[in-house]
């Protein structure tokens, strides 16, 4: 025990390991970058003298939680386009928007603005799926943000890219940039069935495989997809073309999969591959309700996802869980089979299974690293404290977190960034915006 360094001492702590267990009067030592042992108030081990202990009475602590979607640039998009139905949001709003205003500096921006929200609100890992994302994976290794960073592909010009030709030349070097290490890790995002012909999903998903990097594919989002991919692909629906095309392995993320019967999710669970729900950007854009707990019967990994701010507004996975859990019990008419257990897990444990990264996040055990949150629990809406998972689910907000710590390094504490000018942040992207609100008339 002579290499820790750091101690969390007191609070309530939800550890989200396989037996979801949860200490009061805990305490938490750290070695480094990972958890050295988990006690709780009576059999803590004897601390070095010479470690620094953090006094976290009156607090609920858990592991830092886990975005399996995002495209962090689209900050600077937040409340541009609202009310609009997906296909529409997108062709005559978002793609044009993203045509005209996405550049290094922008995503730079939005990327730094976004990362502060994800941060002060107990996100330590995201999954971000968009151009330029060797500026996104620099920003989030400059503030700290665990994930994995996946370059954008679709049949068309895109920021960065503006010959479609030289979009896999782009992919491989981002690729290539996993040799560099680190805990933000290069993938491969696929736009769509309906963006990316059979040709380039089958040379992206081999490109994956080849460097070993999840794929990530949004699918089966809105019912007019289904639609076109009948019309389109083979007579089949989305998850069923990506079955025949062999895309459905343990390390594919579909995202949203909201419009799946069954069979499909048959075939999903069978595959090993994992779901992203983003509820949030499918309620504001009218797309439906992901079927949850089929998933969840099968023991398909799932995890949540904010989706990009253009179509959820917020990067908030605390709201992401409360909705999650009412509009699964609203559209059911089953109270029961959704629970707020299973919610959390989505958050942590079950976001780093579908990450590939469950063996170092996720939980708060001995060996796995140190992202750990702490939320306050002085505030009216935080009492009586008699099922901290309700709480999580039911009761908490993303302000309710004051203190963020990302692979043993503090990030947060008091609800502010320690590494990060949230002044200037807010400044390059009120400027940025204005452009925006120039331009756009």
């Amino acid at each position: 025990m002579s290499d820790v360094t750091t101690v969390l001492r007191g609070g309530t702590l939800l550890t989200l390991n396989a037996s979801l267990d949860v200490l009061d009067d805990a305490a938490i030592g750290i070695a480094g970058d990972r958890i050295a042992w988990v006690a709780p108030g009576a059999a803590q081990p004897e601390v070095p003298p010479e470690a620094t202990v953090i006094d976290m009475s009156g607090r609920l602590l858990l592991p830092g939680l886990v975005n399996t979607h995002t495209h962090l640039p689209m900050s600077l998009f937040r409340g541009l386009a609202d009310d609009l139905p997906l296909k529409e949001w997108l062709e005559k709003h978002i793609f044009p928007a993203e045509a005209k205003f996405i550049n290094p500096e922008s995503v730079r921006v939005g990327t730094r603005l976004s990362v502060a929200e994800l941060l002060l609100g107990g996100t330590t890992t995201c999954a971000d799926g968009y151009s330029h994302a060797n500026v996104v994976l620099s920003v989030a290794r400059e503030m700290g943000l665990r994930g994995v960073f996946a370059q954008g592909i679709v049949d068309a010009p895109a920021p960065g890219v503006p010959d479609p030709s030289l979009h896999f030349t782009v992919l491989r070097r981002h690729l290539e940039s996993r040799a560099l290490g680190g805990v933000q890790v290069p993938a491969v995002f696929a736009h769509a069935p309906y963006t990316c012909s059979r040709e380039t999903l089958l040379r992206a998903k081999d490109l994956a495989r080849e460097y070993d990097a999840l794929f990530f594919i949004h699918v089966a989002e809105a019912r007019w997809e289904l639609d076109w991919c009948r019309r389109e692909r083979e007579g089949l629906t989305p998850v069923r073309y990506l079955h025949r095309l062999g895309l459905l392995d343990s390390r594919t993320v579909l995202v949203h999969a909201v419009h799946v019967d069954e069979a499909e999710a048959d075939l999903i669970a069978a595959s090993g591959a994992g779901i992203s729900v983003n509820t949030e950007s499918n309620m504001k854009l009218g797309s439906g309700v992901t079927p949850i707990a089929n998933y969840l019967e099968r023991g398909i990994p799932l995890g949540l996802g904010t989706d990009g701010c253009a179509s959820n507004n917020d990067l908030d996975l605390f709201l992401e869980m409360s909705q999650t859990a009412r509009l699964s019990k609203l559209a059911s008419g089953d109270p029961v089979k959704v629970k707020a257990a299973d919610l959390v897990q989505m958050a942590t444990r079950g976001g780093a299974k579908v990450l590939g990264l469950d063996r170092d996040i996720g939980s708060i055990e001995p060996g796995k690293q140190a992202d750990i949150i702490a939320l306050r629990l002085n505030r009216p809406h935080a009492q009586p404290l008699y099922n901290p998972y309700s709480h999580l689910v039911y009761s908490a907000s993303a302000a309710d977190v004051d203190w963020v710590m990302v692979g043993g390094d503090i990030l947060a504490r008091d609800g502010k960034l320690l590494k990060a000018d949230t002044a200037s942040i807010r400044r390059e992207a009120v400027e940025w915006a204005g452009k925006i609100r120039g331009e756009q008339g």
